[in-house]
């Protein structure tokens, strides 16, 4: 990591910048996920102000980036950023019977998500319409699925994968024993 304060102040603004648009969000959206205003975010960006501790580390942790690393000064690419499985997200109201565990980052929310979903048997997931134009893909990993969107309906086994409209009333249930599923909601 680099000691020089004149250095911090250089690299800061466009380490911002750059962090906000490898995850594709916008001003408002990081105002939105740090609490800090969407002005402000802008000033950081421009190197107009200098942010408290506390503001960079609520930009920091909206961006899901290392504050240390923010500034470090080797090759940003040579990274691999890993999600531990104590640490994955769960969804545990939602359906009867299953177990959702989300493996997508935060800030895609509402554009490419990631679920790995386990199933008791006679677990459902119904969902109601998503945005125009969302489609999903659903592959199983265990087990037997019965699937339907809109009118149409399904049997899948392990290892089919089936892609369908999720813009319309759709459900997933494991009608004969327990089962797994990775499912990926792509909103266009």
């Amino acid at each position: 990591m680099t000691e020089n304060t004149d250095d911090i102040l250089t690299l800061l603004p466009a380490r911002l910048k750059e962090a906000r648009r490898t995850q594709g969000l916008s001003l408002e959206a990081v105002a939105n996920l740090s609490g800090v205003s969407r002005s402000m975010v802008s000033q950081i960006e421009r190197g107009e102000s200098s942010p408290t501790i506390a503001t960079l580390w609520n930009l920091t942790r909206a961006l899901q980036v290392d504050f240390a690393g923010l500034l470090e000064t080797g090759d940003m690419k040579d990274r691999i950023e890993v999600l531990r499985a104590t640490d994955v997200p769960k969804i545990e109201n939602m359906g009867q019977g299953c177990r959702i565990r989300i493996l997508s980052p935060p800030e895609e929310a509402g554009g490419h998500e990631v679920y790995d979903i386990r199933f008791d048997m006679g677990g459902a997931l119904v969902s109601q319409p998503h945005t125009r134009g969302t489609v999903e893909q659903l592959t199983v990993l265990e087990g037997e699925i019965a699937l339907s969107s809109g009118n149409a309906n399904d049997l899948l086994q392990t290892g089919d994968t089936a892609r369908y409209a999720a813009d319309v009333a759709h459900s997933v249930t494991a009608p004969k024993g327990s089962a797994r599923v990775f499912l990926i909601v792509k909103t266009a």
